[in-house]
This record gives structure tokens, sequence and C-alpha cells, in this order.
């Protein structure tokens, strides 16, 4: 598989030996087996994990497997935690959206910043043929019957020409270990439904029904790229951005070609087809009209589309780094200093004032929202209790448990913010420095 691996890589110049490629990696079979492809064909590439935080412990232990796999393999690893399902409440999306949504943003932001050229992703053979049916049943368009594109845009798909067949055959070859995600089994997800139930129903016909209709997605993909080429030429042409990320975008007389450009634009920004069609027909000399997609705001300005990305600050863990003094946490100020433990030192019982001992944190520390699974082990015992009953013990309402913030130190809770530390970092008789975390 390995030869196959780097052929199709060349014969699609997905790209070349020099780039460094940021690997998207769950710790999923499929996933496990591109890194693990990339590292036996040597090419240069980090490891990027996302804990959506949507499974518990489940979701730790993956991110632990992950992590400790990077390290065997001596790649550079990169992970976050996001409140998945906050982001979706908020945006009114599915999990499986909001999933989606957030890591790819991640994973271009990190693109960016440690200069990947792309994001390899696991998309094979049936994962391409499962998106055409599912594309199928939301009418989307041509765009949506040529399956998963090899390349679109820095995001990359090396295993595109695998079957699931080579890549067990990988797995049993390299003695690989894997996590298996619970969810893929559940049939109430649209692309497990169609995993399960409709995709066997179309191999009893065609036993390579995944090869048949990548040849026919391929064949459609030829028609897509002109249709790209006529995009690209419009963007050019109609489209600016400035420093800021704003998007820009002049309308001219809707005619056919224009309004065909115009959807695949909003299309890209993931608005909902009834907005596209109601932005589309807006008359453009009506000024501030709003519609929002979960990652932009746009308004129609003067004959132009002014588009906004949206922070999504919010669903992210703050970074505490060694050196900071202040860090901004919601409406509130969190102050950081040390103190050399002295005989005379006494830890105050304010429950605003944390005081750790130092040598048990590892830096970057992150402050995030609580998310279902996480626990701790409350001062003064030394046993689990989640956090979530800490909280109902507390009898803190459950409107307020949403927005308790936790202090993480490399996945372990350290301190409930403004409630409880963990018994694991409190200042003990070896303590020789104390960080001290004061919410002002």
């Amino acid at each position: 598989m390995l030869e196959d691996f780097i052929q199709f890589i060349q014969k699609e110049n997905l790209f070349t030996p020099e780039d460094k490629i940021l690997v998207a990696v769950s710790g999923g079979i499929d996933s496990m087996v591109l890194a693990k492809l990339f590292a036996q064909a040597k090419f240069n590439f980090g490891i990027a994990h996302v804990n959506f935080s949507l499974r518990g412990e489940e979701s730790i232990a993956d991110e632990v497997f992950v992590k400790k796999f990077a390290k065997t393999l001596k790649v550079p690893y990169h992970s976050i935690v996001f409140d998945t399902k906050a982001f979706a409440e908020k945006e009114k999306i599915s999990t499986q959206m909001a999933a989606r949504l957030l890591r790819y943003n991640w994973f271009e932001e990190i693109r960016q910043q440690e200069g990947y050229a792309y994001i390899a992703t696991a998309h094979h053979l049936m994962d391409s043929a499962e998106t055409v049916l599912i594309n199928l049943t939301r009418g989307s368009g041509l765009a949506g019957f040529h399956g998963i594109p090899l390349k679109h845009g820095y995001v990359i798909r090396p295993l595109a020409f695998a079957t699931q067949e080579q890549i067990y055959d990988l797995v049993v070859e390299n003695r690989m270990a894997w996590r298996e995600d619970s969810s893929n089994e559940s049939t109430k997800y649209q692309r497990n439904f169609i995993r399960h139930e409709i995709v066997p129903k179309f191999q009893e016909m065609n036993p390579v029904f995944d090869q048949t209709l990548a040849q026919t997605s391929a064949r459609i993909r030829a028609v897509e790229d002109w249709i790209s080429d006529e995009f690209n030429a419009w963007k050019l042409a109609n489209c600016t951005t400035d420093t800021s990320n704003n998007q820009f975008v002049k309308l001219a007389e809707l005619s056919s070609k224009e309004k065909v450009m115009q959807q695949r634009w909003l299309q890209g920004l993931h608005f909902h087809p009834d907005q596209i069609e109601q932005i589309i027909q807006h008359p453009a000399d009506k000024v501030g009209k709003i519609f929002e997609s979960p990652l932009y705001t746009l308004n129609i300005d003067r004959a132009q589309w002014v588009i906004s990305p949206k922070d999504q600050s919010e669903f992210k863990p703050i970074l505490i780094q060694e050196e900071d003094e202040d860090i901004q946490v919601g409406n509130q100020m969190l102050h950081i200093y040390v103190e050399e433990k002295t005989p005379d030192f006494k830890v105050p019982t304010d429950p605003n004032i944390a005081c750790l001992d130092a040598d048990s944190l590892t830096f970057p520390l992150e402050i995030r929202k609580a998310q279902e699974g996480d626990w701790f082990c409350p001062l003064g015992m030394n046993s689990k209790k989640l956090i979530s009953d800490f909280l109902t013990d507390k009898k803190v309402p459950v409107n307020l448990k949403k927005t308790t913030n936790l202090l993480v130190s490399k996945g372990s809770v350290a301190w409930i913010v403004g409630q409880r530390i963990d018994n694991r970092f409190k200042v003990s008789d070896k303590t020789e420095t104390v960080m001290i975390f004061e919410i002002k």
C-alpha cells in the first residue's frame, strides 16, 4: 500500500516531498493509517488532534492515545479542546456540522502559524461514496456529486484511492492499535445510517460500489473543475479581502452566471440554502440587511456584500504562558503571581484565590469550560469526583454550570475557578514556590 500511496500523491500532484504537511489524526483506524504511511514514506509532517468534548473520558483517552502516537513517530503534535455542544447550540446547527466547522478552522490556523503547506485528512473511497449519497438526499447540486475532492484549497486527501480492505490490511501488517469511536455505531447520525443501512444494499448489487461511484464522481469532477476555473476568475474580479479578513463582494446585474457564482461563494461560507436565496434576491441598493452563517456575518451595503468572520474564541481554551501576569477571562481579570513559601505563609480561604504548588503545574495552562466527563480530586480527597457532580452538590444552577471555567494543567483539572482546587496541586509541606491565581 505504501507504493500505491506515494504514486497516488505524485499522480494527483497533491504535494511535493519538500512540503511540510499537517496530518489530522482522530485516533481512529483511517487517520492512524494515514499518519503511519506518512511516517513510512519519510514525509515531513506533524499531527493535529481535536478533542470535541462530546464523549467524556473517551474523548480524553483519544487525546492521550494520539499524543503518545505522535511521540513514538517523533513528529510535532498540536491539540485543542472545543466546547462543540455550546457552539452547536449557539449557531443552531448539528453537533456534526459544528465539529466540522471548528476543526477545519483550527487546522487552518495551525497551518498558517506553523508553516504547513497542506492539511491532510484520512478520507478514503467509501467516505467519498457515502458523501455522494448524503449530498443526494440534501439536493446539493452538481458540486455534491463529485464526492470528497482530492484537493480543496489547502486540504488534501492522500487516502482517496484506498479501499477499506487495504486500510485493514495495513493495520494487520503493522500490528497497529487504534481508538474506536463508540458514536460510529449509532444510526441516529445520517452518515452512520447511510454507512450501516444503505451502502450494504448497494454492495449487494455491486461489490465494488465504492470504486464504481468513484469513477462516476471523477467524470463529474472534470465538469466541476471547469466551473471552478470560471469561479476563480469571477472571484478575482469581484472580491477583495482586507487585513482583518473581511471580504467585500461587488454586486453586478444578476445574470444566470452571476447567480451561480454568488451561490458558490455563499455555499463556501456555510450559509443555508434558504439564506442564500434571500441574499441573492435582496435588492442591492437597500442598506443594512444582516445575514449570519455559523462562521460569518454578511451585510448588504451599497451594492456590495461585506462579510466578516465571527470570533470563535469563546469555544477555545484560553492559554496561559509562564510569563503571563494578567489574563482576561470573560468579563473578569485573572491576576497571576508567584510567592516563595515561607514558614508563615497562609493559604487564603477566599474561593476566588487559588494557591497551587508551582512545581506541579505544566505550562501552557488552559482555562476552558467544564465538559462532560471532566473530573478532579477535590481538596482534602484522594478520590475522583465528576465536576458535574461536584457542581450539583454545591447547588450551582444549571445555566451557571455551563459557564463554569476550569484551570487545566497538562489535561488535569487544577482548579474549578472560583470554587475548589484539586488536591493533587495543593500547597504542601514540600512546596517551595506558590503560584497564586486571583480573580479580580
